[in-house]
């Protein structure tokens, strides 16, 4: 089976940790994001994927020099503009010569969702292209699809208050699309593949949609960033690539308390007078005498300065914290973040 994957997006609602790498770049607990994705696809028998790039192309490029992740092949559209996410597809679908019915994932999705399986709907069904749905608890800040008995999309509705929504299953980000698709979409033209395209293939009746119940997050907000890397530390996501080095209590850390489950990377310079709880320290990172990480992750080549205190935050990749800087509540810095001595910051809230 092959694969069209998005990961041409500019990543500003996971700024400023996206200045300098892309979102599918940014670690997930020792890999990035998007071999968590492609290792998932390889699973459902996804053995070649294009990468529909156009955002900082080259650290793909760099990343997987022999073209080969997570057990797929992999090659390269890079658009020139962005042409949306119908556009994007179409110019990496041609681009790879993909000429069969193939998939169409969002690479910010962290999902079971079985692709197999709606590969298998797709063809029953005969459809010209089929969405992948999550039933959700409250669609109201998603867009729902509604559909008949038999899978057939019949109407889309934009955040419907939770009390009147028409339906529950929102749109997963990932698709089921026959080469006949993409003659609907402008050649080199911008289209987008949720507002355009699926309403047309609507009206024309040759849409369908299934359902599924299982784990799906779109992970491209600094919470649902934040929540993906900690569903896999404390075991809400099962079946996921594991570092060589697993999590375990940190250094300075009782083996009996459950609240100091960690990862911690390679090469880490861990003070023998700091703290770690609950956190994911990725490789290379130093912590130094007094700082207290709690809840947090700290990505790679990152430094804490002596007495700081970062509590439910996130540390960009090889970001300098200076000492007794104190970060709350979600506070995100990155390499590009100004910081002095004695600075406290506090995000959005709880995450």
């Amino acid at each position: 089976m092959r694969a069209v994957v998005l990961v041409g997006g500019e990543g500003t609602r996971l700024r400023p940790l996206t200045f300098h790498t892309p979102k599918q770049m940014l670690r997930v607990i020792g890999f990035p994001m998007l071999e968590r994705v492609l290792h998932r696809l390889s699973g459902f028998g996804v053995d070649e994927v294009v990468l529909s790039l156009g955002y900082q192309p080259d650290a793909f490029r760099l990343a997987y020099p022999d073209g080969e992740a997570a057990g797929v092949r992999l090659t390269y559209a890079i658009e020139e503009e962005p042409l949306d996410t119908a556009g994007a597809i179409r110019f990496a679908a041609e681009s790879a010569g993909i000429n069969e019915t193939f998939l169409v994932v969002n690479g910010d999705i962290m999902t079971d969702l079985d692709v197999k399986d709606l590969m298998d709907f797709h063809l029953d069904r005969r459809s010209q292209a089929t969405i992948g749905l999550v039933k959700v608890e409250d669609p109201s800040q998603f867009g729902v699809v509604v559909k008949d008995d038999r899978g057939r999309a019949l109407r889309f509705v934009e955040k419907p208050p939770i009390e009147s929504a028409p339906s529950h299953d929102i749109n997963a980000g990932i698709y089921i699309l026959e080469p006949s698709a993409l003659e609907l979409i402008p050649q080199g033209g911008r289209m987008s593949i949720e507002r355009e395209l699926f309403p047309h293939l609507v009206e024309q009746g040759s849409l369908f949609a299934r359902a599924y119940e299982c784990y799906w997050l779109d992970a491209g907000t600094p919470k649902n960033y934040y929540r993906a890397i900690r569903d896999i530390l404390f075991g809400a996501r099962l079946g996921e690539l594991v570092p060589p080095r697993a999590w375990y209590p940190a250094p300075n850390q009782p083996d009996d308390d459950s609240d100091g489950h960690c990862y911690i990377g390679a090469s880490v310079e861990l003070s023998s007078v700091s703290r770690v709880i609950g956190s994911v320290i990725e490789d290379g990172v130093e912590i130094s005498d007094g700082a207290t990480i709690v809840d947090s992750i700290v990505l790679e080549g990152a430094r804490v300065g002596p007495g700081s205190v970062v509590r439910g935050s996130i540390v960009g990749a090889r970001t300098v914290i200076p000492e007794n800087v104190h970060l709350d509540a979600l506070a995100i810095v990155a390499e590009s973040t100004e910081l002095h001595p004695g600075d406290s910051l506090v995000g959005a809230g709880h995450p």
